[in-house]
């Protein structure tokens, strides 16, 4: 995910303070993973360097002294541009999952074994993705949707290179 993009989507909905914008990422997109307030103001100063956005003076309140940023149409204009295009598909034909086997089969290590642990891993995590599903708002159960479709396909992966180790086995030790 863009965090610079995704901040310039807020900003181009209202205009906020850094705090703000912490807290409407965190509940819509920080799911398990908030945000660090550094991070937050690291990147608002980077898209004011580029000027993306303008920080407004210093309002006095309680607490620290806050800025309000507005995006600008530079900002505006490069997040139009990245919410049209779509994202190009990965085709995922090198992930970690393989790289083990490989690995593993090189070595002369227990490729099933490691598929096992690695197929109860997925199972334990798909079973905390549906309870999330089935008391979750609707960002969570289309965020674990996602996550369990993804799931399921390695599943599928899992299984059909279980089935196949020894075609593999042959060819990365020859």
């Amino acid at each position: 995910m863009s965090i610079p993009l995704t901040l310039l989507g807020l900003l181009e909905r209202e205009a906020s303070h850094g705090y703000d914008l912490k807290r409407e990422y965190d509940s819509l997109f920080g799911r398990g993973k908030p945000l660090p307030y550094g991070q937050v103001y690291s990147t608002l100063a980077r898209l004011a360097r580029d000027g993306k956005i303008i920080a407004g003076e210093a309002e006095p309140g309680a607490g620290p002294e806050r800025r309000r940023y507005v995006i600008t149409e530079a900002g505006a204009t490069e997040f139009e541009t990245w919410l049209t295009e779509a994202v190009p598909p990965e085709p995922h034909l090198q992930t970690t999952l393989f790289t083990k086997v490989v690995l593993a089969l090189m070595l002369g290590r227990d490729a099933h074994a490691y598929l096992d642990t690695q197929r109860l891993a997925h199972l334990r995590r798909m079973r905390e993705l549906t309870d999330l599903r089935r008391g979750g708002e609707i960002v969570d159960v289309l965020l674990a949707d996602h996550g369990l479709f993804h799931l399921e396909a390695d599943l599928r992966w899992i299984e059909a290179t279980s089935g196949r180790l020894d075609q593999l086995a042959e060819k990365v030790r020859a």
